[in-house]
C-alpha cells in the first residue's frame, strides 16, 4: 500500500482538556513546537471555550500570539459558537473547527444547546465567513457514534447533520466518536452514508480508544478511502462532560501501523514516542501508548 494518510494532531488541545493538570501557556507553546518538530502541519492548538468550565484550555489567545504564521502549518481553534468564533478570528487562527454535538443530551450538557441550535450556530458562523472572511471552517460531529446520555446515535441523525453541513459548503466533516464505542463495521457503513449525504465534503475521523477499538476503526476508515485522521500523542485526551471518556488513538501508534503498511505521514515515531513521554512527565501522567511501552519496529 502506498499514498499519504493526513494525520491531524489533536494532542494539545483534546489530549490536555479532560487532564487534571492545568498547564502554563509556556508549556502548551512547547508541546506544540515539539509536535510540529515530530511531523505535525495541521494541530488543534486551542479551544475558544469558556475557561471556567474547562481551565485546561485557558491562555488560548496568548498561545496564538506566540505562534508565528508559517506556510504549510495550520494551527486551529475549536470553536462551540459565535463568542467562539469572534475570538477565534481576533487571535487569528489558522483555521476553525467548529463542533457539533449529534445527540441533544450531549449537546445540552457540553455545550448547552441542543443539536438544531447548534446547527444555528454553526450556519451563521458559515454565514459570516463567506460574507466577511476569515479563516477556512471544518465541522466536528462529536458523539456520532454513540451518546452517554442518549445512547445509541443512527446512522440517519448523523447523515441528516452532514447533509446540513454539505449544504452550507463546509469542505470538510469530521465524525467523531468521543466515547469510543465505535466499530470498524459501523464506521464502513457510517461513512458511506455521510459520503451520500455530503458528497463535495472531504471526511476526516476522530477515534478514543476508550474500548479498545480505535486503531480498528482508523484501519477501516483508510480502507473506505478516508484519508484524514486525527489522533494524539500519547494517547492523551477524553471529555470532561463524558463520563468514563479517555484517550484518543496515540499518534505514535497510528503512524507505526501505517508506515508499517507502506504509507507515508511526515512524521517522525521516535521523536513521537519521545514527545509523548516528555508531556506525561508535566502532567503526572505516564503515555497510554503502546509505542510508549514497546517501541517501534525493527529497533
Amino acid at each position: 500500500m502506498t499514498g499519504f494518510i493526513e494525520i491531524v494532531e489533536v494532542g494539545a488541545r483534546d489530549g490536555l482538556q479532560n487532564e487534571k493538570a492545568a498547564l502554563e501557556v509556556e508549556a502548551k507553546i512547547d508541546f506544540i513546537y515539539r509536535l510540529e518538530a515530530c511531523g505535525a502541519r495541521r494541530i488543534e492548538a486551542v479551544s475558544f471555550v469558556n475557561e471556567r468550565r474547562v481551565p485546561q484550555m485557558a491562555g488560548a489567545e496568548a498561545i496564538m500570539a506566540a505562534l508565528p504564521h508559517e506556510d504549510g502549518r495550520s494551527r486551529i481553534g475549536l470553536v462551540l459558537n459565535e463568542r467562539g468564533w469572534d475570538r477565534a478570528l481576533a487571535a487569528k487562527v489558522d483555521e476553525a473547527n467548529v463542533v457539533v454535538c449529534a445527540t441533544d443530551g450531549f449537546g445540552i450538557r457540553n455545550q448547552g444547546a441542543s443539536v438544531a441550535g447548534q446547527m444555528e450556530a454553526l450556519a451563521a458562523i458559515v454565514a459570516r465567513q463567506q460574507a466577511e472572511g476569515g479563516p477556512p471552517i471544518t465541522v466536528t460531529f462529536s458523539v456520532a457514534f454513540g451518546c452517554p446520555f442518549d445512547g445509541e446515535v443512527s446512522e440517519e441523525q448523523v447523515a441528516a447533520l452532514a447533509r446540513d453541513a454539505g449544504a452550507l459548503g463546509v469542505p470538510e466533516i469530521a465524525l467523531g466518536d468521543t466515547i469510543g464505542v465505535a466499530d470498524p463495521w459501523t464506521v464502513r457503513r457510517r461513512i458511506e452514508a455521510v459520503r451520500k449525504a455530503a458528497p463535495n465534503a472531504r471526511l476526516r475521523m476522530h477515534f478514543h480508544d476508550t474500548r479498545g477499538t480505535g486503531l480498528a476503526n482508523a484501519f477501516a476508515s483508510v480502507e473506505a478511502g478516508v484519508t484524514v485522521l486525527d489522533a494524539s500523542c500519547g494517547g492523551l485526551g477524553g471529555c470532561p462532560f463524558a463520563p468514563a471518556a479517555t484517550g484518543n488513538i496515540a499518534t505514535e501508534d497510528l503512524v507505526y501501523m501505517l508506515s508499517r503498511a507502506g504509507y507515508e505521514t511526515g512524521y517522525d515515531m521516535d521523536m513521537l514516542i519521545e514527545t509523548g513521554r516528555w508531556i506525561g512527565e508535566k502532567i503526572g501522567k505516564a503515555p497510554v501508548s503502546s509505542l510508549s511501552r514497546a517501541g517501534g519496529f525493527p529497533g
